[in-house]
Order: C-alpha cells, then sequence, then structure tokens
C-alpha cells in the first residue's frame, strides 16, 4: 500500500511555516497518542504516521528532499531515513538518524500528556547527538552519542518520603542489578534521587547514572504543603469545653498537648517541628498543624443524658439573662 502524504496526514498545505507544522502535529499526536488509546491498534498506526510526517517536514534538509522526490527520498536507496515509532510494556520508543550520520534512540514512558508535549518541539527527533530531556519529565531516557542515563520510578510511603528509607530495588537493564537505595528524608513527590555509575554502559565501558524518581503514596492521615504536615483529630465535647491534655500522632510519634479551654471545631494547634526536615538543610523542619475537630457521642448513658439535661437547663437561663 503506498504511503500517505505528508502534507495531508498532518493536514496541512505544503507552503505551511514551521508554526503551523508544531501546532498541527501537537493536536493530532495527542489525538492518537497509545497513553491516550490503549489498546487502539488503528490510533497506534496513526500516532507512527503523523509522527513520522512531523519528523520528516520539521527538518528542513528532510522537508527539501520529501517536495523534491516524495516518499522516494527515504526509501534508504538516498541515505536517508524518517525514523520509526514503536512501543511495548507501556514505553515509547523512536529511532533512526538525526541527520548528521549518527544514529539516535530514544525511549519515553508513561508520563502525563501535558508533561510529554510540553516542550518537545525542536529537539525530540534533531537531538544532535546530545542526550536532551525536552520538556518530557524525569520518566524520559534518551540514548545518543554514548548518553547511558537510566530512568526508573520508585514508590514509598509517606512516611518513608518523610523520615527517609532504605529500599532493595532490582533495574532491568542497569549497572547495579539488584541493588539497595538510600531515599533521604523530606524528598517530596516527583523529586530524584541520582544513584553515580549505576546506569546503562557506555561505548567506552565507563557507566551512566541511574536517575530514581520517587512517587508518594497518599496516607490517608497526613497531607504536605512544603514541609508543614497537616492532620485533623477528634476532641471530646468536655475537652474542647474545659480543656485538657490531649496525645496526638505526629510522624516521629505521639505527643502530649494541652487543649485550651473552649475551643471549637476547626480550632488548629501548632506542634513545632514535628512535620518535615528540608532535603537542603537537615537543622531545620516544619511544624505540624491539628485541626480540632469536636467529637459528640451518639450512645449517651442515663448519667450523661441527666448531666447534658442540666447543662441545658443552665445555658437556657443564661440566654434568658437570669443566673445560671
Amino acid at each position: 500500500m503506498a504511503k500517505r502524504d505528508y502534507y495531508d496526514i498532518l493536514g496541512i498545505k505544503k507552503g505551511a511555516g514551521d508554526k503551523e507544522i508544531k501546532s498541527a502535529y501537537r493536536k493530532l499526536a495527542k489525538k492518537y497518542h497509545p497513553d491516550m488509546n490503549p489498546g487502539d491498534k488503528n490510533a497506534e498506526k496513526l500516532f507512527k504516521e503523523v509522527t513520522e510526517a512531523y519528523n520528516v517536514l520539521s527538518d528542513e534538509e528532510k522537508r527539501k528532499l520529501y517536495d523534491q522526490f516524495g516518499h522516494a527520498a527515504f526509501d534508504g536507496s538516498m541515505g536517508s531515513d524518517p525514523g520509526s515509532y514503536s512501543s511495548r510494556d507501556g514505553a515509547h520508543f523512536w529511532e533512526g538518524s538525526n541527520g548528521n550520520g549518527s544514529y539516535t534512540r530514544y525511549e519515553y514512558n508513561g508520563s502525563g500528556m501535558d508533561d510529554i508535549f510540553g516542550d518537545m518541539f525542536g529537539s525530540f527527533f534533531h537531538g544532535g547527538g546530545k542526550k536532551s530531556h525536552f520538556g518530557f519529565g524525569d520518566d524520559f531516557a534518551g540514548e545518543s552519542a554514548g548518553s547511558a542515563d537510566y530512568h526508573s520510578s520508585i514508590t514509598v510511603s509517606f512516611r518513608e518520603a518523610a523520615l527517609g528509607c532504605d529500599k532493595l530495588l532490582k533495574i532491568d537493564g542497569s549497572a547495579g542489578g539488584t541493588m539497595s537505595v538510600h531515599i533521604p528524608a523530606g524528598i517530596d513527590e516527583g523529586q530524584s534521587v541520582r544513584l553515580k555509575g549505576k546506569g546503562r554502559k557506555r561505548r567506552d565501558g565507563s557507566f551512566g547514572d541511574l536517575l530514581l524518581k520517587v512517587h508518594i503514596q497518599d496516607d490517608g492521615k497526613y497531607t504536605r504543603k512544603n514541609n508543614d504536615v497537616y492532620i485533623t483529630e477528634d476532641i471530646s465535647y468536655t475537652t474542647a469545653a474545659l480543656g485538657g491534655e490531649v496525645e496526638f500522632p505526629t510522624i516521629y510519634g505521639p505527643v502530649k498537648c494541652r487543649i485550651p479551654a473552649g475551643s471549637r471545631s476547626g480550632t488548629k494547634i501548632r506542634l513545632k517541628n514535628k512535620g518535615i526536615v528540608s532535603l537542603k538543610n537537615k537543622n531545620i523542619c516544619g511544624d505540624e498543624y491539628v485541626t480540632l475537630q469536636i467529637q459528640v457521642p451518639k450512645n449517651l448513658s442515663e448519667r450523661e443524658k441527666a448531666l447534658l439535661q442540666e447543662l441545658q437547663k443552665i445555658e437556657a437561663k443564661r440566654r434568658m439573662g437570669g443566673a445560671a
């Protein structure tokens, strides 16, 4: 079957400028990207087509060849290669000549679509023999002219990220194989740990680095904002009214705290230095903020009912201006 015209594939005219080509490709690549169409073979085929068309039309030299000779310019007889796209196991690959005589292979996996297409244009298919990230985020790995950094990810719990931990990790394709990885205390969502010399082997026998992107599981109890942590805790209505000492959980263990008399739901109690340690300065630590929620009992004993009824009468008298 004859190949479709590259201009037709992108829906543009032959005289289209670079901006129009990029805009057309951005729209179609988002529409047909495998991450947006899981399991759809037709969408994958269309994504390959628009990727190949963009690779040629966005390159000035390749575009001149295509305008003059059509697809024959890239059938192998003229020494040029529009590149090829493939995918497996949730990862996506493009490979081919970068136009200056060297061979380039790019690999990227399922980042969000905004990350994938945020800043890819102008460099994606014309890397010039250098390793680049091109706005793909930390899940992007380029292997070109000896670049051998290996990118992977790891998921840790909220407490492991806050306090630091050591994890046993198996990285297929890296120099380390199975290795112990230290996650430093205070690391935040999306930050990466770099392990020197644990990446892919280069042609000269040396190894690149392993960049491990950290993802943090939702805790269900704690939330984080910068280095401060937030939690909501119940207190009894008697403690709220009379004040008292209550034990609250922190990531470092339980802490006793004095509750002022007359506290209301929504009151915030600050526990100084019970937040998350700074990744840059271990002497600096955030705070924990406890939002009080007054607990109203559902099942009252007869004695409790009688006392509350007495309190209710006293409050009614006070509202009417009488003596309590």
